[in-house]
């Protein structure tokens, strides 16, 4: 067991599925005790029974990620539950094909309310807690869309170069206070995410076959745990993780 981060109380949103649900196990197995958050309570419970019957200890709170007011909810529940806060995980966030041409232009402003404004509300009041108390960890997910933009998902790229930039701000902002905040850049990982973002399932397929094997979601949760476990004195500011054979984006 990692005893770096035995009894630490963390946050992950998006955590129903893939990226935040691997995330959620990995850290509970290294004995952080986890808040699990979603809007899809059925399997908040399952991932919960999931971890509590592997050793782990963990409570769902469903929520939206988007909205404030449920936000502020997520952060008092835990608290009053964990007895405090160190880790955060910012990874709720959804795609969106197509440039800023093509892309469905209606469907523009929910995704910036939940990948930029909800990421950086939930941010900023981790922030102000753990400044506070002087230490803590935040870990926001981005995309290598957010690093290298593709015009095939160019308005979402957008918006994780926006929460990548806010990461980097929020960094600078607060590291002098002994508040870590990183930002994680994956690649193509298996997951719900490329069905739910409106890619065509046969030749979304057939562009990624050249790169091989794709990234695991619980590739991107062996980051986070290893990124949160580093002594106080280090900081993994950003990390950018691809499958071995995808050369771009």
């Amino acid at each position: 067991m990692n005893t770096s981060i035995k009894g630490k109380t963390a946050i992950v949103t998006g955590a129903s599925a893939g990226i935040g649900w691997a995330i959620a196990e990995d850290l509970a197995a290294a004995g952080a005790k986890v808040v699990v958050s979603a809007r899809r309570k059925e399997r908040l419970a399952s991932l919960v029974a999931k971890i509590a019957g592997g050793g782990g200890t963990a409570m769902a709170v469903a929520a939206d990620a988007g909205d404030t007011k449920q936000t502020d909810e997520l952060i008092k529940k835990t608290q009053n539950w964990g007895g405090g806060l160190d880790i955060v995980v910012v990874n709720a966030g959804r795609g969106l094909s197509g440039g800023i041409l093509s892309s469905d232009q209606g469907q523009w402003e929910s995704m910036y309310r939940l990948n930029v404004l909800g990421a950086a509300y939930l941010m900023r009041r981790a922030g102000e807690i753990l400044c506070q108390q002087g230490k803590g960890d935040i870990v926001v997910l981005g995309s290598v869309s957010g690093h290298h933009i593709s015009p095939f998902s160019g308005f979402y790229g957008s918006s994780k170069w926006a929460i990548a930039g806010a990461a980097e701000a929020m960094r600078r902002e607060v590291c002098g206070k002994g508040v870590r905040v990183s930002i994680i850049k994956p690649g193509i990982v298996t997951s719900e995410f490329q069905a739910a973002a409106g890619y065509d399932a046969e030749s979304f397929g057939a562009w990624i076959k050249k790169w091989g094997q794709p990234l695991d979601p619980v590739d991107v949760a062996r980051a986070v745990t290893f990124i949160v476990s580093q002594p106080g004195h280090v900081h993994i500011n950003e990390m950018v993780l691809r499958p071995t054979g995808q050369d771009y984006p």
